[in-house]
């Protein structure tokens, strides 16, 4: 059986309190070789290492603040993270860290500085970035290209953006795009997009779960198992097989994140 990597997914979060073994089990029938967890804020760090340690060998912890989390209290929240960061040397990668102004800019600039610390991590610990970002990318590309020569690489996750925006984000030549669900909607561009102007070899499978369920299983939780589906649907755009798309971003997550 071929074998791939969730490399986002949000599995210590409380959509699995009830059955997390379940879900463990069926992502490992369904192929999923290790799932990567990011954290989102201080409060979650805790499960997170909680459920790496339970699954040491399958799951990997990541520790970041996530931008929506990020409010006026950044500096000391990031301060008591960086603290479990330098004590505990699990951790794979900075995430889930970025920018998004989807909703809101009432913290814009807290986001920015919050944004550019955790980058400053990266280049201090040289491990990758897990990086969200939405309705920021100039922003992020800004201060990316600061310390671009200096950072290991990483992961834009969850890219849903066009042609331009891909090749904006590729230029980072040490960065992957994470790609999810959202290839399989029917409304996305991603399915021609992607082919376009990103080689295979730049891609990462992630789920993003318990959210951007893929189809046929939209508005349903989703979880790690369904990241088979998103390398299916690759396979097909790409017109290569599925052990082709397996294992060319198995090189590329070992590439990214060298410590698992």
């Amino acid at each position: 059986m071929i074998s791939f990597t969730d490399t986002h997914t949000h599995l210590d979060g409380e959509e699995f309190a009830n059955d997390l073994p379940d879900v463990i089990q069926r992502a490992k029938d369904a192929g999923v070789a290790r799932v990567l967890i990011p954290a989102i804020d201080l409060n979650n760090v805790d499960s997170v290492v909680k459920l790496c340690h339970s699954y040491s060998g399958y799951a990997y912890p990541m520790i970041g603040l996530h931008p929506e989390e990020v409010k006026a209290d950044w500096d000391s929240v990031l301060h008591e993270i960086k603290k479990i960061l330098n004590s505990n040397t699990d951790f794979i990668a900075i995430g889930e860290v970025g920018l998004d102004y989807y909703w809101s800019r009432e913290f814009e600039k807290e986001q920015l500085m919050a944004f550019e610390e955790q980058v400053k991590w990266a280049v201090q610990t040289q491990l990758p970035l897990m990086i969200h970002c939405r309705k920021g990318q100039n922003e992020m590309v800004t201060i990316l290209k600061k310390y671009e020569n200096d950072l290991p690489g990483g992961v834009f996750h969850c890219f849903t953006g066009n042609q331009k925006e891909a090749e904006q984000l590729l230029q980072f030549d040490k960065f992957v795009l994470g790609v999810g669900g959202v290839l399989t909607f029917k409304s996305s561009h991603l399915r021609e997009d992607l082919p376009a102007v990103v080689p295979l070899e730049r891609i990462v499978l992630e789920t993003d779960s318990p959210y951007m369920t893929p189809v046929p299983h939209r508005g349903e939780r989703n979880e790690s198992s369904y990241v088979k589906l998103v390398l299916e649907k690759l396979a097909e755009v790409y017109g290569v097989s599925e052990e082709t798309v397996a294992e060319i971003t198995e090189n590329s997550v070992r590439r990214i994140f060298p410590k698992i």
